[in-house]
């Protein structure tokens, strides 16, 4: 193999483990090359950087030049997702097994009809795709086609995805971490995107309220730390996740800010207003939170978390070295957690500095008690 040839694609060792134990090697082998396609078409479709396609106008249509360059991409989201579909139709078009031990026969059945739903529901949706890159809304403007394609590319993936995870949960119970290509990475990338997005809103709250009792002369001084500010932002990995449209929002404030950052004495209304608008813009920006990756992940980090808060309650009086240890490690495994509320957001700060396995007494039994509330109070079900 040379240096340029990619390795090839192979499933997760669980996967292959789970697929190793089936009782029907041949549709083991089936599935087996659905979930090697699978694993491709989600790497390929997270592969492209649309960075390179924006710009730092908020005004420019989508003009014949970036129709030549978007159109590769257009193409090849069909293309790749096709690809898929082919192979499983080809691998599922034919008899299932016949029989088997334990209930082989059903499982593979509902393996089988989870695969052809998902293809069923990619298709169609391959259909609007088709349908929205011929909406003149859609076209006539940079921005939207952008955010459009980066909208069914992101859709594709999670369905993709949920083939790979409801198929073979048909067989047995397993995390989707284990089993789903490029889960992982997608999920810490939506975290880095959280709790990113957490600290600026914080840094812009405090902005604004310095700037509401700012006198003139810090005018100025404001309106540069906030565009230092806003620079910074726009130099992290967060915000080269964000959607297309809440970055074109966010270079629209950044061109108000430009300006008044330059005058001797800009206008407060003017500079107010513009902060209250990131404020808000970024505050929307916790729907982050509605990602189902982060939800799943979320859902798991609670339990995880609880569970050792549990076990630490029961020994704080009897074993209080054992229960601060268990504090310690439910404190750092809630590190994933932040951004998600201000109030949790704040301990898990403070918990990075501070040595909860070596708390004792009083301290021990009331930090417990505020990271349970803390956790009880997320919403998370």
């Amino acid at each position: 193999m040379s240096a340029d040839t990619p390795p090839p694609v192979i499933v997760s060792p669980r996967l292959e483990q789970i697929l190793q134990t089936l009782p029907d090697p041949a549709f083991a082998g089936r599935l087996r090359k659905a979930y090697i396609a699978a694993a491709q078409a989600i790497a390929r479709l997270s592969d492209m950087d649309l960075v390179k396609y924006e710009t730092d106008s908020t005004e420019s249509g989508a003009d014949l030049s970036l129709w030549e360059e978007m159109a590769p991409v257009i193409r090849d989201t069909v293309v790749d997702v096709n690809t898929l579909l082919n192979v499983i139709r080809e691998q599922f078009s034919g008899p299932l097994p016949a029989g088997g031990a334990d209930g082989f026969q059903a499982k593979a059945r509902e393996a089988s009809s989870a695969l052809q739903e998902s293809m069923a529901q990619m298709a169609q949706q391959i259909t609007q795709l088709g349908e929205a890159m011929r909406n003149p809304s859609v076209v006539s403007d940079r921005w939207t086609l952008l955010a459009e394609i980066q909208r069914f590319r992101s859709s594709f993936r999670e369905q993709i995805s949920n083939l790979v995870y409801t198929s073979i949960t048909a067989f047995v119970d397993v995390a989707r971490k284990e089993v789903v290509p490029g889960y992982e990475a997608e999920v810490k990338a939506s975290m880095t995107v959280r709790a990113i997005v957490a600290d600026l809103g914080r840094i812009l709250s405090a902005r604004l309220a310095k700037v509401r009792d700012a006198g003139p002369a810090e005018l100025q001084a404001n309106a540069q730390q906030l565009q230092n500010e806003m620079d910074a932002f726009g130099r992290t990995a967060a915000y080269r996740g964000l959607r297309a449209q809440d970055k074109r929002h966010f270079i629209e404030l950044r061109g108000k800010v430009g300006p008044l950052a330059a005058m001797a004495a800009p206008p407060k209304e003017e500079l107010l207003s513009a902060v209250e608008a990131l404020d808000g813009l970024v505050r929307g920006l916790a729907s982050v939170n509605q990602r189902q990756v982060l939800i799943i992940n979320d859902r798991e980090v609670w339990a995880a978390c609880g569970v050792r808060l549990e076990r630490a309650m029961g020994l704080v009086d009897s074993d209080p070295a054992t229960a601060a240890r268990l504090l310690a490690e439910a404190a750092a495994i809630g590190q994933s957690l932040y951004g998600r509320e201000s109030n949790m957001d704040a301990f898990l700060r403070k918990a990075r500095k501070a040595p909860l396995a070596s708390l004792t007494g009083p301290e021990l039994r009331a930090t417990l008690e505020n990271l349970q509330g803390l956790l009880a109070n997320l919403g998370v079900t």
